[in-house]
């Protein structure tokens, strides 16, 4: 739990200080952009981390990646937006912005929501695991990391950068995997797994 919430910390004081000493290149839409990256890195870091039950002591070497992701990756994006961007007002009449935020908010709702379900799959004093049920679980074995990955892509299209474009890459590429991981541990544990349900993209893999 503090190890999560240390590695993930970053991501938002970056932003944060960066935002305290924007000038008047800090527009409107980037304001909203910046916001919307903060909204999934506060209840990532001051929510998410509290909610957790038991769970396993993380390594150094995966907690120093985490946090240096999430360095480099706050400073990047939100750099990117209150420094160089330039957007104009205009910026939120344009339909990648819209649909982009749309596509965001989606995605940390079925986050959230899916985390939910994980957690309250067993009640206490309860061992064992089980498959989870509800939401986009019925057609995907990690929802709650499916829901994450389309939060970047929906903030990628809202912002239109190389930036957010290569980290929406990245997330995809990297919840992908553990996707994957997750989706071969369930069908190795539950003979009767449900055979529709896929990987990553809901219908095809």
């Amino acid at each position: 739990m503090r190890a999560f919430f240390l590695q993930e910390l970053p991501a938002v004081v970056i932003p944060i200080v960066l935002v305290l000493n924007a000038d008047s290149r800090f527009s409107l839409p980037a304001k909203i952009l910046v916001g919307a990256f903060l909204v999934h890195y506060l209840q990532r870091t001051f929510i998410f981390p509290f909610l957790i039950r038991g769970g396993k002591p993380t390594p150094l070497i995966i907690f120093l990646m985490a946090m240096s992701f999430c360095l480099f990756n706050g400073y990047m994006q939100c750099a990117s937006l209150i420094r160089y961007a330039n957007y104009t007002n205009n910026r939120m009449e344009e339909w990648n912005f819209s649909v982009g935020l749309l596509i965001f908010a989606f995605g940390l709702r079925t986050n959230i929501v899916c985390d939910s379900i994980l957690r309250n799959l067993r009640a206490p004093g309860e061992t064992g695991y089980k498959i989870p049920q509800g939401d986009m679980f019925k057609y995907l074995t990690a929802a709650n990391l499916w829901g994450e990955a389309i939060e970047w892509v929906g903030f990628a299209i809202a912002c239109w950068s190389l930036q957010s474009f290569a980290f929406a890459f990245f997330a995809c590429l990297y919840l992908s995997g553990r996707s994957y991981s997750h989706h071969a541990w369930y069908k190795s544990k539950f003979e009767d797994y449900p055979s529709e349900r896929k990987i990553f993209i809901p219908f095809v893999i």
